[in-house]
């Protein structure tokens, strides 16, 4: 430990040097490196969801595949889910908002990591991947099937029927609909738990600072080690963003508007905790696979609250450079833009019941751009 703890301070030294010219702390204080170093490492080790029997399973990750991206399972023949989640752009379309059947109301979140979830959708309506997989499926304004339709186009290709039969042990079940569309979305969930992002400068960067390696720490760039001592100091930004994975997977008021139009209000969260709470396809009901219904207390304990309206759900910050644009309604487009959206938040739009923990940080120039910096070095490229 003592000879860890010299390493370490031979680093922070280093940092010391890139520094601001009139000041003699170093950019990273200790209390900083330590909960920098919290954010590693990457990736985290793969864990099978228990409540999915074929997460992992070579054969299921192959249906799940031809499935994501088979446009034959929409209403019209025309849309697959990589039409909304294209690998080419972040496994997102990069539009404000999402086109289905119509435009619809939020982003399109990305699925990078999605394996890591707590909580799915921007207002968490599913605890679970292979509910989320099928939700789309379903809905009038995405791609606007039935369980009939999805369940008719599998048992009607034969290389999709055989594929389904291999990994279930059964052909498709025409009589028994609602069982064979969670089998395909957990095929489809076994697909997308292969979603993860590489490792980025950041992670270069703790990992040197873990191992006490100034040669390697010092290659970060100087504007990013700046963003990283206001993104793990003065922004506190870890209040939400924690974790290897950058986030805290809960939802949070963040001051965007969530104001449709006329008559018309995105309840956020509110309303995705009523849509839990009514499902039959959460990790505490008779399609979950585990027998010890692991983190089913938390769709049993959920309550919505009014604090709740204007809440979504907060996003990892990896590989957002790939993501764009942002926040729940995609209303900016520039990771200067979410900067100085912070930088200047207006607190009167914020609940006042809710956790209040943002407040305007007046950041300069120079600060908006070494923050930009910072995140831009959790992307992979």
């Amino acid at each position: 430990m003592r000879v860890a703890g010299r390493l370490l301070a031979l680093v922070v030294l280093t940092l010391l040097a890139t520094g601001t010219a009139n000041s003699a702390e170093p950019v990273l204080s200790q209390s900083q490196i330590d909960k920098l170093l919290l954010h590693g490492p990457w990736p985290v080790q793969w864990d099978r969801d228990p409540s999915n029997r074929v997460s992992g399973n070579p054969n299921a990750i192959a249906l799940g595949r031809d499935l994501f991206f088979s446009p034959k399972l929409s209403g019209n023949g025309k849309m697959s889910c990589a039409t909304c989640h294209h690998p080419g752009r972040g496994w997102t379309d990069r539009l404000p908002q999402g086109l289905g059947t119509t435009k619809l109301d939020r982003n399109t979140q990305s699925l990078f990591n999605v394996r890591l979830n707590r909580w799915f959708g921007w207002d968490g309506q599913n605890d679970n991947l292979w509910a989320q997989s099928i939700r789309p499926l379903l809905d009038p304004k995405e791609m606007n099937a039935s369980a009939g339709h999805v369940v008719k186009v599998v048992n009607g290709d034969p290389e999709l029927a055989e594929a389904y039969e291999n990994v279930f042990g059964a052909a498709p079940d025409t009589a028994n609909l609602e069982l064979t569309l969670v089998n395909l979305g957990k095929a489809m969930a076994a697909f997308q738990e292969t979603i993860v992002s590489g490792r980025s400068p950041f992670d270069a960067f703790r990992d040197a600072l873990a191992k006490g390696d100034e040669k390697a720490a010092s290659a970060y760039p100087a504007a990013a080690k700046r963003g990283a001592a206001l993104f793990f100091g003065r922004g506190n930004c870890t209040f939400c963003h924690t974790g290897p994975n950058f986030t805290n997977g809960e939802f949070q008021d963040a001051g965007v508007p969530y104001f449709l139009g006329p008559g018309r209000v995105d309840k956020g969260r509110y309303a995705g905790i009523g849509k839990l709470k009514a499902s039959k396809l959460t990790l505490a009901g008779d399609y979950s696979d585990d027998p010890a219904k692991t983190g089913a207390w938390k769709v049993r304990g959920v309550r919505a609250l009014h604090r709740n309206f204007g809440e979504f759900k907060v996003p990892s910050l990896r590989n957002l450079t790939q993501t764009a644009p942002y926040m729940h309604n995609g209303s900016l487009a520039t990771l200067e833009d979410v900067v100085r959206h912070y930088s200047e938040i207006d607190v009167e739009r914020l609940h006042a019941d809710g956790t209040r923990v943002l407040a305007p940080l007046h950041l300069n120039d120079r600060e908006v751009k070494d923050l930009v910096a910072f995140l831009e070095s959790l992307s992979t490229g």
